[in-house]
C-alpha cells in the first residue's frame, strides 16, 4: 500500500497553476512542488491544512492509500 497525492489531478480539473496554489494559499513554490510530483518524504499537517483550506477539500480527496502498481 501506497499513500497517493491527488493535489495535481486536482489542480489540473481547476485549471490552477502551483504558482496560483502558492500565491493563495501562502505555501513556498518548492514544497508544492515536491508535493506536486510526489517526490516529497513528508509534508507537515500546517501545509496539508493550508492547501486543504485553500482548495476547500478534505484530506481525503487530496491523499488516498492504494495499492501499489
Amino acid at each position: 500500500m501506497i499513500i497517493k497525492c491527488n493535489l495535481s489531478r486536482i489542480l489540473g480539473e481547476r485549471r490552477m497553476k502551483i504558482s496560483d496554489l502558492s500565491r493563495d494559499s501562502g505555501i513556498h513554490r518548492n514544497i508544492l512542488t515536491r508535493i506536486y510530483n510526489e517526490t516529497a518524504n513528508r509534508v507537515d499537517l500546517d501545509v496539508v491544512i493550508a492547501i486543504c483550506v485553500t482548495l476547500s477539500i478534505q484530506v481525503g480527496e487530496l491523499y488516498e492509500v492504494v495499492e501499489e502498481e
